[in-house]
């Protein structure tokens, strides 16, 4: 029987080649992308005013109008029923959770999980999606099972033009804390977030913990956060009376903790 040190090292060498074929897809995306900016390129000088209106005048920069299919599938992790979870550093961090365990590596990639957030405003109802974050939720039911996210604080509310979100699951409220382990953040490069959105917040760079954002507006974000799922009206409701008592702005104009406390009483997750 392997030892735990010899199980640690292999999840490591299975997330390493996970990373390796994600960088590899990625790679791959890129040069669609060149190839389509010169189609479109070649287009422009011929005059095709149709490409023209597709452009668009903002600064932002265009997306390329050529395929925008990858040819291959991008890879989900999870997807095979297994998630790898790898150790964070604790010890440089002590604001991680260093108890709190990993969840086991057998997920669902199908269907979708129901999950309720109980506030002191009110109640959050998620759904979210297995196929597309089955580790991401398979780690909040992991999480919400231990009871990890009750009498947790919202720490982090944002009200400017462009991101509209409350950043909750940190149970330090620090917005540097989270659980033992991390897990690759699962994205194909089309994430979009609006309205009704809810998101893993990253835990580094390529990683996610748990930490996630409900969008109550649409946010123009790049995509780098996994999207989990969804929420439901009554829980806009409850994020829209939120909104409304706005934030210290101590992180900068418009970002900063709520004004109010926002505590998770609960979060529980349909049996």
């Amino acid at each position: 029987m392997p030892s735990n040190k010899q199980r640690r090292q292999a999840a490591q060498r299975r997330l390493q080649r996970q990373l390796e074929r994600r960088a590899e897809l990625a790679r791959k995306r890129r040069r669609n992308l060149l190839v389509g900016a010169s189609v479109v390129a070649v287009l422009v000088v011929l005059g095709a005013v149709w490409l023209l209106t597709g452009l668009g005048g903002d600064d932002e920069a265009p997306q390329a109008a050529a395929d925008p299919t990858p040819t291959t599938a991008p890879v989900v992790d999870g997807a095979d029923g297994t998630c790898d979870w790898a150790p964070a550093d604790t010890a440089a961090n002590p604001n991680l959770q260093g108890d709190s365990g990993t969840p086991p590596a057998e997920v669902t990639a199908t269907g979708t999980t129901p999950v309720t957030i109980t506030t002191n405003f009110g109640p959050i109802g998620l759904t979210l999606d297995n196929a597309n974050a089955p580790c991401a939720t398979a780690s909040m039911a992991y999480l919400a099972q231990q009871g990890y996210f009750d009498g947790t604080v919202c720490h982090r509310q944002t009200d400017s033009e462009g991101l509209k979100v409350l950043q909750c699951g940190d149970p330090s409220g620090t917005g540097a804390g989270g659980p033992a382990y991390q897990f690759p953040t699962q994205v194909t490069g089309d994430e979009t977030y609006p309205r009704g959105t809810v998101a893993m917040a990253n835990s580094g760079q390529g990683f996610d913990g748990s930490q996630f954002f409900l969008v109550y507006g649409d946010s123009q974000l790049p995509p780098s956060y996994t999207v989990l799922g969804t929420i439901d009206e009554p829980g806009l409701a409850t994020l829209d009376t939120i909104a409304a008592n706005g934030n210290d702005a101590s992180n900068g104009p418009n970002d900063g903790a709520p004004t109010q406390e926002v505590r998770i009483e609960s979060l529980t997750v349909a049996a």
